[in-house]
Formats: C-alpha cells, sequence, structure tokens
C-alpha cells in the first residue's frame, strides 16, 4: 500500500518480534526497548512509546509511523511535505474533537528530537500510565505549544468516519470519504480482515444478514452485541492487499 501511495523513495520499517513471512523490501527491526516491564492494567499502548528514544538503533531523520491496522488509500506524500518545519505531527484525538490532544495511529516524528517524553515517563512508568492511561495523552502534555495536527478529512477512524453511527451501519455498508488518504482501525475491533468480510471480530459468525443478526441479538437483549454489525466492505479489497 505504500509503495503504491508514494512518489519519493522510502525505506519501510517493521518493528515486530517475528519477522517471518515479510516482504523482502521490508526491513524487520526488533519491538524497541520500553526500559521496564509494561504499566499494567493498559500494557499494549505504552510499547508504543519506546520510539520517542533519544537512540532508535542506528535510525535518523524523519519518520512517518503508520499502525498496521490500517488501509492507505491516498498519496502519503503530502504527509511529508505538510510544515516541515514541526518536528512532530499528530492526528487530532477522534474522540475529544473540542479539546487539543493528538492520537497516535498516524504520526510523523523527528526520530530522537524529543528525548523527554521518555525521560518523563522512565522517572515514574507506573505513575504516569495510571495519571495518563493512553501513550499519546502524554506525548500531549509533554509536547503542547509544540504539537501540529494534519489536516482534517486526511487520517480517518473506520468506525467514526466510514461506519458511521448506529443506524447507519444496519442501512449500508462502510463508506470511504472523498480526500481520505489513510483509513485507520483503533480500538481493537473491527480490524481490516474482518471488516472486508462483513465480521466485527476473527470468532464472529460469518455475516448473514440483518435479519439474522437481529434475531440472534434481540434474543437475548445483548445491545453492545447488536451494535457490532457492519455490512462487508468491499472498497477493502481494493486498496488492502
Amino acid at each position: 500500500m505504500v509503495a503504491k501511495n508514494i512518489v519519493s523513495p522510502f525505506q519501510f520499517i517493521c518493528f515486530t518480534d517475528n519477522s517471518s513471512g515479510l516482504d523482502p523490501s521490508v526491513r524487520a527491526l526488533p519491538l524497541p526497548d520500553l526500559g521496564c516491564e509494561p504499566p499494567l492494567p493498559v500494557s499494549g499502548q505504552w510499547q508504543k512509546l519506546a520510539l520517542w528514544s533519544a537512540e532508535l538503533f542506528e535510525l535518523q531523520g524523519m519518520a512517518l509511523f503508520i499502525d498496521l491496522d490500517s488501509i492507505i488509500v491516498g498519496s502519503l506524500d503530502p504527509y511529508f511535505s505538510y510544515r516541515p518545519e514541526k518536528d512532530v505531527i499528530l492526528q487530532r484525538d477522534w474522540a475529544r474533537p473540542l479539546l487539543r490532544f493528538g492520537q497516535t495511529s498516524v504520526f510523523r516524528f523527528q526520530i530522537g528530537s524529543h528525548p523527554e517524553i521518555m525521560e518523563r515517563f522512565s522517572c515514574d512508568p507506573q505513575g504516569v500510565a495510571d495519571r495518563f492511561r493512553w501513550e499519546q495523552d502524554l506525548i500531549t502534555d509533554c509536547l503542547r505549544s509544540q504539537l501540529a495536527f494534519w489536516p482534517r478529512g486526511w487520517t480517518r477512524h473506520f468506525r467514526l468516519d466510514c461506519l458511521g453511527p448506529d443506524p447507519l451501519r444496519f442501512l449500508r455498508p462502510a463508506r470511504l470519504p472523498a480526500g481520505s488518504r489513510i483509513i485507520t482501525f483503533p480500538g481493537g475491533a473491527p480490524n481490516p480482515p474482518e471488516a472486508r468480510l462483513g465480521k466485527w471480530r476473527p470468532e464472529s459468525p460469518n455475516y448473514q444478514g440483518r435479519r439474522a443478526h437481529f434475531k440472534q441479538n434481540l434474543r437475548y437483549l445483548n445491545w453492545k452485541k447488536f451494535r457490532e454489525f457492519l455490512m462487508p466492505v468491499a472498497w477493502i479489497d481494493e486498496h488492502w492487499r
């Protein structure tokens, strides 16, 4: 997806604990060391904080980080040329649009430019996690006036921008908003492999239509499961392969 949507030469790096089966053009590096056990009870997102270390292997320069549960649907070149004077550009948090909080599904950063983020975390990992809960809120608090955000509409949230409010997901498949460049899938479910099939989770039954979904979930008055509905999304197959 990156190769199809970028003009400039690039190097694709995957930080992973399992490099088997990757395309030969992908450079695999170990997961960066956080320097401590991940804080509890919300441990997953804090591992990403290691990207802000003063040294990140031997990597240097500007990098664009994209969560792997993302679909690239438009040109990536503007992500590199937009506001070149800024060290860090985040996505404005969709869930809190009126507040100046960043979200880190897609962000650009100058490698090694803000070691104070990791230094603050390292002083009291559990205390920082208890206060901020999400690693992206710590980054926002550390950078504040230095922060910049992507133009509205470049990076879209699948559930909020494509699937839409609850009633719409029962009336039409998830749409692809015009002008989108990256569609992200924060929050764990659904993810692209399931969404393309009309499933919410890997263990969800195969898509059988609205009637079967209504019948199955209304019987048990399970509102949470009732909301976990989407029709197969054809445009995912076009872009995510």
